[in-house]
């Protein structure tokens, strides 16, 4: 797992956590849409769930590749 997170390039790995973290722009992103509905308590589906995941992966991918660069 570790030569796999040192052989992946920065550059691609930021860009795909930005688009996909934002994606859809409009009209509003959908973990801050996550966001409010879990800070409000209103009640999420598994679906909900696994749109978290979906839209963290690449920015918790980059998060653990500069982890394990220290």
């Amino acid at each position: 797992m570790k030569r796999f997170l040192q052989q992946l390039p920065w550059a691609p790995l930021i860009v795909a956590a930005l688009l996909v973290g934002l994606a859809p722009l409009l009209p509003q992103p959908h973990l801050i849409e996550k966001a409010i509905k879990i800070a409000t308590g209103s009640p999420m589906r598994p679906i909900d769930y696994f749109d978290i995941l979906f839209h963290l992966f690449p920015a918790l991918i980059a998060l653990l590749k500069w982890r394990l660069a220290e």
